[in-house]
């Protein structure tokens, strides 16, 4: 099928393009990579009667660091374009780890990082990945600027906290400490499919105990999931005395859904499998690093 008629605009200045999305009174979507917007639009599950194209607004392009090692990357920035930056891949294996499980390389060569992050598709890795490194969404309006953590950026399913004429600009990732172990596991049926379960875990070693502990699981229900219960468990012990509990944890706090490729029960289990995996993988990383640092 091809889209429904629409308008088309491709601003090259910030302040046009969010004039666009505040003055414009018919349904309009902003389109970047286009690899989840185009096939909706195809299929017309998705009717946008204006379309603004960001890539040529060059606030939006490259990869931006602080002093203090903090990443943010722009609106425009492709998935496969962070992959290209060592420095980025250095500093955050983490994310480049998790971002090379999307799709194919094709897809990551047009799709946005942002974008992925404004889609939200509870299934997809980026959403998770943000949760778990506790980025920071930059939002602008016509109206200013403001910034949204990623706990309460992830609403429901395709939902974020976005307001009418709001676009996402960026996204900023901390810097992880150097000593900070991290792992990343997703179950597909092949890969490049979307993950039917994932996690992503990191913390550090500290005197044979756990510290920092993170664990975020996805596809396990309308929005990325951080395990609270399980960091507190972890955090102060070691982990290889824990692990056990986790499954049990993971599943009280989780509520997947059924659908043509899983059975919730299959989902929650998977999910207390994936969690176990990722934290042993992490505490190896950070027992490993909190040597090299010593």
């Amino acid at each position: 099928m091809k889209p429904a008629p629409f308008a088309y605009h491709a601003p090259a200045q910030l302040p046009e393009l969010l004039e666009l999305l505040a003055d414009d009174l018919s349904d309009v979507r902003v389109i970047a990579g286009g690899q989840s917007l185009v096939p909706m639009m195809n299929f017309r599950l998705a009717a946008p009667e204006v379309l603004v194209d960001l890539r040529r607004v060059p606030e939006l392009r490259g990869l931006r660091w602080a002093p203090d090692g903090a990443l943010t990357v722009g609106a425009a920035v492709t998935q496969a374009q962070l992959l290209r930056d060592r420095r980025a891949c250095d500093a955050f294996p983490v994310l480049a780890e998790g971002i090379r499980h999307i799709g194919h390389p094709q897809i990551r060569s047009r799709g946005t990082v942002c974008g992925s992050l404004a889609h939200h598709d509870p299934h997809a890795e980026l959403p998770a990945l943000a949760l778990a490194l506790d980025a920071r969404m930059t939002v602008a309006s016509a109206q200013g600027v403001r910034e949204v953590p990623a706990d309460d950026f992830f609403v429901s399913y395709y939902e974020v906290a976005l307001e009418p004429g709001e676009l996402l600009t960026a996204v900023t990732f901390p810097a992880q400490p150097a000593d900070a172990g991290w792992a990343f596991r997703e179950l597909a049926r092949r890969r490049g499919d979307f993950a039917l379960v994932g996690a992503v875990a990191g913390m550090r070693a500290v005197g044979g105990a756990a510290a920092g502990t993170r664990l975020v699981l996805f596809g396990v229900g309308d929005r990325p999931r951080r395990i609270a219960a399980v960091e507190q468990l972890l955090d102060g012990a070691a982990p290889a005395e824990r692990l056990g509990e986790v499954p049990a944890l993971v599943a009280a706090a989780i509520d997947p859904v059924s659908d043509l490729h899983a059975s919730a029960e299959y989902r929650r289990e998977v999910a207390g499998e994936l969690a176990v995996a990722a934290l042993a993988e992490a505490w190896e990383r950070a027992r490993g690093r909190g040597e090299d640092q010593r």
